[in-house]
């Protein structure tokens, strides 16, 4: 890829990183301290962050515990970060739910919990219901995050196997509390976010089944058996949670509209598709390769969303956004005039250590110099093993924040 062309594209994740950075973020949402105690809790994949941001923040006496990502922490002093594993739980998710149910016993209605929650939180926050184990969540996470559905569909699963998914986390709690929320999810829908641990939503066993029906969906048979009588979740209208503020601080669309104010600068005229676009990577990026072929240069295309991958097989490497970014290099190939970067803003796509790619109508040949076919690498799920031929990958490390897929392609020059 043009050196111009990468610093270019990397400036406009940077600028998305930055919309959507905890200190920038929490800084107006700030509720009053409380005559009691103010209790932090918090899950996701930029917790940690969201944690030590708001001990900058607060003036005024705090405890508390968060779970993120193993190796997503930050160093904080009043507010214990726990890690645990994403995007299967495990006994350490188990153990830090439990903590941070542990701190909203024993409080008053003068106390003040501050709930901080992002992308990532569903699998964090381990906590099977009653008469479930933690390998049937296991194995409910696995079946749903090889299905292919998209995650309002998931959400609306898996929240009635858990003691903390949709409100119930803090159902119970005395004080008010006010929750500061990362979305990650197209539209924004708080309930929606980590499976709304702090944030009640309205569906309940029926929308369940519909979801499992529609997208073929094979639960495991003991977890089939329970959704027949799973009980139903608390109402958004229960009283529980009229007490309780929630306030989306950061998204997708604040993160994409800073990026186009860095290209608009330099010049590009740019078209923003949606901040919640779903579906299929490889078939969005298919319809963005077309897109791109056909448009008038100079221009940027930015998009954001969160779209979904159908598992092929087993052993493939990779996320979403390589996925997508494959198709998109497939379709392009030979086009001297496109450069494009997919990634996920959380800093890691999937399960492997990139955050997403770059590609252009040169990546395809690329990758079959390299020894690999890019048609069967995406036929098998394997797009990280076909960018790191390339030597296309885009490693960020851990961004500290979670505003979901970022997607932008140039095309021509100004």
């Amino acid at each position: 890829m043009d050196t111009r062309a990468q610093n270019l594209l990397t400036s406009l994740f940077e600028a998305a990183i930055k919309a959507a950075d905890p200190l920038e973020a929490l800084v107006s949402h700030l509720p009053a301290p409380p005559k009691g105690r103010t209790v932090v809790i918090g899950a996701g994949k930029g917790a940690a962050q969201m944690a030590a941001a708001l001990e900058q923040l607060w003036d005024a006496p705090l405890t508390g515990t968060v779970v993120t990502r193993y190796g997503f922490g930050a160093a904080t002093q009043h507010i214990k970060v726990l890690e645990a594993s994403h995007p299967v739980p495990d006994a350490a998710g188990l153990a830090a739910t439990e903590a941070l149910i542990a701190e909203l016993t024993n409080l008053t209605t003068d106390d003040l919990v501050i709930a901080l929650v992002c992308g990532g939180g569903s699998s964090l926050l381990a906590a099977p219901a009653d008469g479930l184990t933690l390998e049937d969540e296991q194995a409910l996470n696995q079946t749903l995050l090889a299905s292919g559905a998209p995650i309002g569909a998931m959400n609306a699963i898996r929240k009635m196997f858990s003691r903390v998914k949709g409100g119930r986390l803090i159902a119970n709690t005395a004080a008010p509390v006010v929750s500061l929320i990362v979305s990650d999810v197209p539209g924004d829908d708080p309930a929606q976010v980590a499976s709304g641990p702090t944030v009640p939503c309205a569906s309940g066993r029926k929308e369940a089944l519909a979801a499992v029906a529609r997208y073929n969906i094979a639960l495991p048979p003991r977890l089939a058996a329970y959704l027949a009588t799973a009980p139903a979740p608390p109402k958004p209208t229960d009283r529980a949670f009229l007490k309780n503020e929630v306030h989306v601080i950061a998204s997708a669309a604040r993160s994409l509209a800073a990026a186009a104010d860095i290209a608009k600068a330099e010049g590009w005229p740019v078209d923003i598709l949606g901040d919640d676009l779903q579906g299929e990577a490889r078939i969005l990026g298919t319809e963005h390769a077309a897109l791109a072929l056909a448009a008038k240069g100079p221009r940027l295309i930015l998009s954001g969303g969160e779209t979904t991958v159908t598992l092929q097989g087993k052993g493939g490497h990779g996320g979403r956004n390589t996925e997508y970014l494959l198709a998109l290099a497939l379709a392009i190939k030979g086009a001297a005039h496109i450069n494009a970067l997919a990634a996920d803003t959380d800093g890691i796509d999937g399960s492997e250590d990139n955050a997403g790619a770059f590609a252009t109508g040169q990546t395809a040949a690329a990758m079959r110099n390299a020894g690999i076919d890019p048609a069967a690498a995406l036929a098998a799920n394997d797009a990280y093993t076909a960018f790191a031929a390339a030597d296309a990958l885009f490693v960020t490390g851990p961004t500290g924040t979670n505003v979901n897929d970022f997607r932008a392609i140039l095309i021509g020059w100004p």
